[in-house]
């Protein structure tokens, strides 16, 4: 009986110490912790949200277009040592030959001085932005493709300006007697650019604007 007795009985509490209360955790609304994370965010990233459907495909062209112009340029240099060699056979028609560009592409408006240099840097790191914000309101894939080729080439020449003084050209067409300028990769992308921009305005029935997300 006393062992039946005592499993009923309740425990007498220990002198000293009290019982501990339950900590109330509240809670949330989902639509509350939304609108808390979006207030973290910086405004400064807002825009991102508005760009066209095709922007980060003309974005991916351009970073394409200036590690592989970077890519050729470091080959030339330090691979190919066209310093020592001078000319390389490429094809009855091409050669690599080097040449350090002082002006705009193809060696046009040559500049040796220090603020000529600088001048043709900020016009390219400009003119890139100007293609950012273009290719932000693509309408079309073929628009953004150009873009980016405009992009891509514009900065790798930038860069070749802001260290090595002068843009690394080094493909020489040639054909019939006629020699055409020595230029590099990033001035091709560049003249495709140009080339697909003029096609894009041309061609009927072209979008001026970017579908709408949704439709």
């Amino acid at each position: 009986m006393r062992t039946r007795f005592a499993n009923i009985m309740p425990r007498a509490k220990q002198p000293g110490k009290k019982p501990r209360a339950k900590k109330r955790v509240k809670k949330r609304s989902r639509p509350r912790v939304a609108a808390a994370r979006e207030r973290r965010l910086p405004e400064a990233y807002a825009w991102l949200e508005n760009n066209g459907p095709y922007f980060g495909f003309g974005i991916a062209i351009a970073a394409a277009v200036f590690v592989l112009d970077q890519i050729t340029k470091y080959a030339v240099l330090y691979g190919l040592d066209l310093a020592t060699r001078g000319k390389i056979y490429v094809a009855p028609f091409a050669d690599f030959v080097l040449a350090m560009n002082r002006g705009i592409s193809y060696g046009l408006f040559p500049q040796d001085g220090e603020l000529g240099r600088w001048v043709l840097f900020s016009i390219k790191i400009a003119a890139s932005v100007l293609f950012f914000f273009w290719l932000r309101r693509a309408a079309s894939p073929v628009v953004a493709a150009a873009l980016g080729l405009l992009i891509g080439g514009a900065l790798g020449n930038a860069l070749d300006r802001a260290i090595q003084g002068a843009v690394v050209d080094f493909v020489a067409l040639h054909a019939f007697g006629f020699r055409w300028y020595v230029f590099n990769l990033a001035d091709a992308a560049i003249v495709a650019g140009v080339v697909g921009l003029l096609y894009d305005a041309l061609r009927p029935n072209a979008l001026k604007s970017p579908p709408k997300r949704g439709i």
